[in-house]
């Protein structure tokens, strides 16, 4: 053997030298663990001394916790989800979790990537923009990891819906929003572009848009899915405002608006907002861009994210049921709907 090779430092020989005890040095390095000023300074001065860094993977063995949560997302394109990506795990590392990112297909459920998640013993799993089926629901409740669904949840009902918490925005109500400033600031023929038929916050967002625009004695006039796509909402756009156009278009996101935005006036020539209206839904950072001046719904991310990194605290520490949390959404007004008289 080389008599150049040392072996690495170990917990013991950093409290022999900081002359404390091993459990002093765990707590030391262990997050929100308690441990006076004075001892966590004598650990670490003995730790940079001799080089020392605590094993991660070896504490997991001793104490069942990997301190890893698998973030599940499928949907990258949409300018929203970089936000919650760095502000979750922003917050989640604060708190002494490191985050697994996955990537799932884009509207199918996350049971390709399940199996590898559960490899590295997770303590939590957030599913943001991606599909939680019966099965994963199933094998997540069979070892126990907590399940967080972020601006999402299941539509079908039964094991997925009834096995997991959610975050989301209030998505109706933000689709009442929209309707009703179109009805306020004088347009009269509304369409809607969707996400995926299957997605519950585009289906809530309609919902709360076609409720609002019934009690203002108003019916949607056009609807097409955009599928939270750039070309294909671009192409859905192009379907709505062929023969009877509508005067006012809500998407389901800023993704799609901002598409819209693009046909309506560099392919079709209209005047946005004097022919038409375009309302989003996020409040991404573009949709404030000069190009876009985009009038939107927004999602509130920081207290959605809290409230994420709240509900996975809860589920991991104790067995808790699963419950649901809605954060409101507030109207941001900007250039693409008519000023009010």
């Amino acid at each position: 053997m080389d008599s150049r090779m040392k072996t690495a430092p170990r917990a013991q020989d950093v409290a022999d030298l900081a002359q404390v005890s091993q459990s002093a040095v765990s707590r030391t390095f262990t997050p929100g663990a308690s441990v006076s000023e004075a001892t966590r300074r004598k650990v670490l001065a003995a730790a940079q001394k001799l080089g020392y860094r605590p094993n991660a993977l070896a504490r997991s063995l001793i104490t069942r916790r990997s301190r890893i949560v698998a973030l599940v997302m499928s949907y990258l394109e949409n300018q929203f989800y970089p936000l919650v990506i760095e502000q979750l795990s922003q917050k989640l590392q604060k708190e002494g979790y490191h985050v697994l990112m996955f990537i799932a297909e884009v509207d199918e459920a996350a049971d390709g990537v399940l199996a590898e998640i559960l490899q590295y013993q997770v303590d939590g799993i957030v599913m943001a923009s991606a599909m939680l089926s019966s099965n994963v629901a199933r094998s997540c409740a069979a070892v126990g990891v907590p399940v967080v669904q972020f601006n999402r949840v299941s539509i079908l009902g039964g094991l997925a819906r009834h096995s997991s918490s959610s975050v989301t925005s209030d998505n109706y109500a933000g689709g009442q929003l929209a309707a009703r400033l179109l009805v306020e600031r004088g347009y009269r023929r509304f369409a809607y572009l969707a996400g995926l038929e299957d997605s519950s916050t585009s289906i809530e967002r309609e919902r709360g848009y076609r409720a609002a625009l019934s009690e203002a004695g108003h019916e949607l006039h056009r609807r097409e899915v955009g599928h939270y796509d750039f070309d294909q909402a671009q192409a859905a756009v192009r379907r709505l405002f062929s023969g009877d156009a509508p005067d006012a278009l809500f998407a389901a996101n800023d993704h799609m608006a901002i598409a819209a935005l693009d046909v309506l006036r560099q392919e079709l020539g209209a005047r946005v907002p004097q022919d038409v209206a375009v309302v989003g839904f996020d409040d991404v950072p573009q949709a404030a861009w000069g190009a876009y001046r985009l009038t939107t719904v927004r999602q509130r991310v920081e207290p959605m994210v809290d409230a994420t990194v709240t509900l996975l605290r809860e589920q991991m520490q104790a067995e808790l049921r699963p419950r649901d949390i809605v954060v409101p959404c507030d109207l941001v007004e900007r250039a693409t709907v008519r000023p009010a008289h």
